[in-house]
């Protein structure tokens, strides 16, 4: 990767857009975005997380745009996690973010987990849904398919999963039914 890498993605249906930019620093990265989404209804959003040398999270702001929902959580990279300085206990043991609104954060869990095929972890996430204006606990299940390329993503409280591709530097190409990493 170089210091600076611009991804962008599309809905899969929908004219939904975002742009990330990725930025290589002396603590390990900060990756900033901008998202127009049509789903479930139009919004316009923005995050920025700030990412450890080890792909950890270490601050994710996430602010939906005009409404004035806006979620900033931070973590240790051990699992224990705050919101508006106080530690919330129900996001112990989760080391990834996942934002509603990205497949950015799906790589996290495939970067830090570095995963051969045929191996499987199961992981608790930091949930932002930012249209609800809540973060949970989401436990989840990554599957290495075909190493550094495609895995399956399984939510282990509901049956939603998805094979997911992704590109060499570790990001989403296509999530299907959610998003399509544009060129």
């Amino acid at each position: 990767m170089t210091d600076v890498q611009t991804i962008r993605w599309r809905e899969w249906e929908g004219v939904g857009l975002q742009h990330v930019m990725l930025r290589r620093n002396e603590d390990g990265f900060l990756a900033e975005a901008a998202v127009v989404g049509s789903n479930p209804i139009p919004f316009a959003a923005c995050w920025r997380i700030l990412i450890d040398a080890f792909w950890n999270a270490r601050r994710v702001e996430v602010e939906l745009i005009g409404t004035g929902h806006k979620i900033v959580i931070e973590a240790d990279g051990k699992g224990n996690w705050k919101k508006d300085g106080r530690i919330v206990a129900e996001l112990r043991g989760a080391l990834d973010p996942d934002i509603s609104i990205t497949p950015f954060t799906n790589s996290f869990p495939v970067k830090r987990l570095n995963m051969r095929k045929g191996e499987c972890a199961e992981i608790r996430t930091a949930y932002i849904d930012i249209m609800g204006g809540s973060v949970f606990a989401d436990p989840q299940r990554y599957t290495c398919l075909e190493e550094g390329r495609l895995y399956l993503y399984e939510s282990l409280d509901s049956d939603f999963h998805r094979e997911i591709v992704f590109d060499s530097d570790g990001f989403v190409a296509t999530y299907p039914g959610l998003f399509q990493r544009l060129p």
